[in-house]
């Protein structure tokens, strides 16, 4: 399976994004609003410049304490993020994902932001496809 099956599946190819200045509490909130677990930082709303996650806000708070949601979003984000295209395999997406420890992956096609993949998009995906092996190979087996 291929990165653009993954975001066909999703439905929905929309990536929210926000800009280096936003503030933390700002970004936080987003996150809340829309369930998710990372934005991706862009300042033109076509680039991934950065990732921030749940993760930088939670170690933000542990070591500077609540002022840190008055910091803007540049300070705490993961700059230069680890990015896929659409073409890239599932299994080598999960496999730089669990290498850097990370769980969201822009999907970048020269130099556009086209989607966003997490782990969880992979691991389900991932699931599908070794269930549809599964069912073909007892198929095979009971002669069908």
């Amino acid at each position: 399976m291929i990165v653009q099956q993954i975001l066909q599946s999703k439905g929905n190819d929309a990536v929210i994004t926000i800009t280096p200045r936003t503030n933390v509490a700002d970004a936080a909130a987003l996150l809340s609003e829309h369930r998710i677990g990372g934005l991706v930082v862009s300042g033109d709303g076509k680039s991934a410049d950065g990732i921030l996650s749940e993760r930088d806000i939670v170690r933000a708070l542990a070591s500077k304490g609540g002022g840190c949601l008055n910091d803007q979003v540049s300070e705490l984000m993961t700059p230069d993020p680890v990015c896929c295209s659409r073409q890239d395999s599932a299994d080598h997406v999960l496999g730089r994902m669990t290498e850097g420890r990370f769980r969201h992956m822009p999907v970048v096609e020269d130099g556009a932001l086209v989607g966003i993949v997490t782990i969880g998009d992979v691991v389900k995906a991932r699931l599908q496809e070794l269930s549809m092996e599964k069912e073909a190979l007892e198929s095979m087996v009971m002669g069908h």
